[in-house]
């Protein structure tokens, strides 16, 4: 299983440890940023799952940040969460992108349910059940597993990143270029796309040189085919 990445945007350092220490425990992958500027940097360095953003940043803006993530992946989820408890400021963070807002003292029972409902509510507007079922397949994005029978199968972040794009967007042709700029930016490497798919196949399939989920379509790129359940 791999844990869903959450970046935590807080430049309170007593805060950033209680979470992690908390939401460790509780099946995330955490990783920080006390300030705007370093968010945006490791936002895209480890293109985490999930954002928790505190609104009071001390170089800029939450709500400017929320934008400024937005407009590299329009669909990841982001969680307020501030001292700020006035309606206006909720509705503002809301109208910005955000896909929920808590407010500072909080229940961490309540945050990590919230956080939980953000990440399936970001599944279900792409389109995609959080359960993916195809045959002897079954892929679970919210929890991060994926089974061949009753078997765990145990991939890498990155065969992991392939598989949710896969799924998100089962039964569709993508190109080769809408992966590797997706998962790799511009500087993406067919061949090495190719070696990943090679080796997600040696896990996922059952005969690997004759594929029967992850589907080449030759010169364009890869489909993901939805099979009936196994009885």
């Amino acid at each position: 299983m791999s844990d869903p990445t959450l970046l935590i945007v807080d430049d309170e350092p007593a805060i950033r440890r209680l979470l992690r220490t908390t939401l460790t425990s509780q099946s995330w992958r955490i990783v920080e940023a006390g300030s705007g500027e370093n968010a945006l940097r490791v936002a895209s360095e480890t293109h985490p799952d999930l954002v928790l953003l505190d609104l009071g940043l001390p170089d800029r803006d939450g709500i400017t940040v929320l934008r400024q993530l937005r407009e590299t992946r329009p669909t990841l989820p982001v969680v307020i969460l501030s001292v700020r408890d006035d309606e206006q400021g909720k509705v503002a963070a809301l109208e910005a992108g955000a896909d929920d807002y808590v407010t500072k003292p909080f229940s961490m029972a309540e945050l990590v349910a919230r956080l939980r409902n953000a990440l399936r509510h970001a599944l279900q507007q792409e389109g995609t059940t959080p359960l993916f079922i195809s045959g002897d397949l079954r892929v679970d994005l919210v929890k991060r597993q994926i089974f061949r029978s009753e078997t765990e199968l145990r991939l890498s972040p990155r065969e992991w990143d392939i598989v949710r794009m896969l799924v998100r967007y089962a039964g569709r042709v993508l190109t080769h270029k809408t992966i590797m700029s997706t998962l790799w930016g511009p500087n993406g490497d067919v061949q090495q796309l190719r070696v990943y798919i090679r080796q997600i196949r040696q896990k996922l399939e059952q005969d690997p040189e004759r594929p029967r989920h992850i589907i080449t379509e030759t010169g364009i790129g890869y489909r993901l085919v939805q099979h009936e359940a196994d009885a």
